[in-house]
């Protein structure tokens, strides 16, 4: 079995894909770029990609099985980025990853506080010796009604772990009973009404593709909060930015974005880049820009290489593998 790892970044994922293939007696290639059709001939020999969010369209797909590979494991829990009725056609398996829930949660909760106490403002103005008061007043997260999307792993542990702050909890999961004893689980609209922080957890379909668009921004608190580190698809990017600048959305705290294929992960400075949407919400005071980080620690990171092992090897030996997507 050998595998070729696109968007291999040696200061991290190096120590934990030399263990774990050496210990399953696996070989290993590596390529930093995203997988493309011109280097999908990299993968000739190889049984295996393992892959990080990116568009695995049709004609990447056969490209790939041209060369021989046959399995898909992708470092990331999302597969929306993958083309799955071209890989059914191809006969590729496919597998996703699972990695510490507390790695997103705690990064959630993070931008909650930092969105709450207006955070990078204080800290702009404090790197130019502008010690004053004025504009930076805050609001304390545990006075807040606080709506969590999306309770599988990590909305369930954001909830687990927002509970030692006091805030009243409120949940919405299309699953009847998905997080019991952690908050109470509302209707969609309640969340709307009622929440004066909502933290989105939930995957990219298409059926919440929008979930968050301007119908549902009008229905919100003034001076809502909204915080996503899920996926850039739920929410309407400019409707989102006409909230903000009419005032109805309070702040906001994106680690991840629309359209991002392509721009994360690499280094684009003194480039100008394409894409409007990511300049217009850097222009907030009010706004976080991450670059879609929450998942990355340490643990997440040997997570990440372990499940690609681990479904390369019940592939391989004809098993069911918990992660493979049908």
């Amino acid at each position: 079995m050998k595998i070729l790892v696109y968007s291999f970044r040696d200061f991290d994922e190096k120590g934990a894909f030399d263990a774990l293939c050496a210990e399953a007696g696996f070989d290993y290639a590596t390529c930093p770029d995203y997988p493309s059709v011109e280097n999908a001939v990299l993968a000739r020999g190889c049984d295996a990609i393992s892959i990080i969010v990116c568009d695995m369209n049709a004609a990447l797909l056969e490209a790939l099985a041209a060369q021989g590979v046959r399995y898909i494991c992708t470092r990331s829990i999302g597969t929306e980025h993958i083309d799955m009725a071209a890989a059914r056609r191809l006969g590729l398996r496919v597998a996703s990853a699972v990695y510490s829930p507390a790695s997103v949660a705690n990064y959630a909760i993070m931008l909650m506080l930092m969105a709450c106490r207006r955070f990078p403002y204080v800290l702009e103005r404090a790197w130019l010796q502008d010690f004053s008061l004025k504009g930076k007043l805050g609001r304390e997260l545990s006075e807040m009604t606080v709506g969590v999307i999306g309770l599988g792993r990590i909305g369930r542990t954001v909830l687990a772990h927002l509970s030692g702050f006091g805030c009243r909890l409120l949940g919405y999961d299309p699953r009847e009973n998905a997080a019991p004893g952690l908050c109470e689980q509302v209707p969609l609209e309640a969340i709307w009404h009622e929440c004066d922080v909502i933290s989105l957890h939930c995957p990219a379909t298409a059926e919440n593709h929008y979930m968050i668009d301007a119908a549902a921004l009008a229905a919100m608190k003034p001076g809502v909060i909204l915080v996503n580190t899920a996926r850039g698809t739920l929410i309407d990017t400019m409707a989102l930015i006409d909230a903000l600048e009419s005032g109805k959305v309070g702040a906001a705290a994106l680690d991840v974005i629309e359209n991002e294929y392509g721009l994360y992960y690499i280094n684009h400075t003194g480039e100008a880049m394409a894409n409007r949407e990511l300049a217009l919400l850097s222009a907030f005071p009010n706004v976080i820009v991450a670059p879609h980080t929450a998942f990355y620690t340490d643990v997440s990171i040997r997570d990440m290489a372990r499940c690609t092992v681990e479904a390369c090897l019940a592939f391989e030996q004809g098993e069911p593998y918990a992660f493979e997507v049908r």
